[in-house]
C-alpha cells in the first residue's frame, strides 16, 4: 500500500509525482461522452477555430480528476477514507490535445479529526502543469486519512 497514514503527513511536504500522462484526444471525447458535455470548445475542431484557443482545449473536469487522480499512488492509495472536498479550483491556462501532464502536491493543512479519532484531515495543494512548466490547474483538496493501526510497525 503506497499510501500514507495519516501520522506520516507533514505540513510543507512536497510531492513531485513521476507518473506523467500525455492527454490524448481520445481522452478528451471519451471524457467529454460519458459525462454528457457536449460544447464545442471541447469536441469541435472546426469551431474551436473561433475561439481564442484555436483547437479544442481539454474539458476541465478531466484535468481536475487527472490531477488528483495521479497524486493517489503516492499521497492516499489505501489510506484514505473519503474526500472531503475541494475549494479554490482554478484553470490557468488550457490544455491541449498532446499535451503531457505532470503533478506536484504540497500538503498545506494537517488536523485531527475532532470526531474520528482513528482518523484525521490532510489538506492538499494539487497543481497540474504541462511540459512546457506552464500551470494548467489547481486546487485545494482535504482528505479524511485513516491513522496507522495500533500495534502495526513503521518503516
Amino acid at each position: 500500500m503506497p499510501g500514507l497514514w495519516f501520522e506520516e503527513f507533514a505540513e510543507g511536504m512536497v510531492f513531485d509525482h513521476p507518473i506523467r500522462r500525455t492527454v490524448t484526444e481520445g481522452d478528451n471525447v471519451l471524457f467529454c461522452s460519458i459525462t454528457m458535455n457536449p460544447a464545442a470548445l471541447h469536441l469541435d475542431a472546426e469551431a474551436a477555430k473561433a475561439t481564442p484557443f484555436g483547437r479544442p482545449i481539454v474539458n476541465s473536469l478531466y484535468t481536475l480528476g487527472l490531477m488528483v487522480g495521479i497524486s493517489v499512488h503516492d499521497t492516499t492509495l489505501g489510506t484514505t477514507v473519503a474526500n472531503l472536498g475541494f475549494e479554490e479550483i482554478a484553470f490557468p491556462a488550457p490544455l491541449f490535445h498532446g499535451d503531457t501532464v505532470s503533478i506536484r502536491s504540497t500538503v498545506i493543512g494537517i488536523r485531527e479529526s475532532r470526531s474520528r479519532p482513528a482518523e484525521g484531515i490532510v489538506t492538499f495543494l494539487h497543481e497540474a502543469f504541462r511540459q512546457d512548466g506552464v500551470l494548467v490547474a489547481r486546487c485545494r483538496r482535504a482528505a479524511l486519512m485513516r491513522k496507522r493501526p495500533t500495534g502495526e510497525m513503521t518503516a
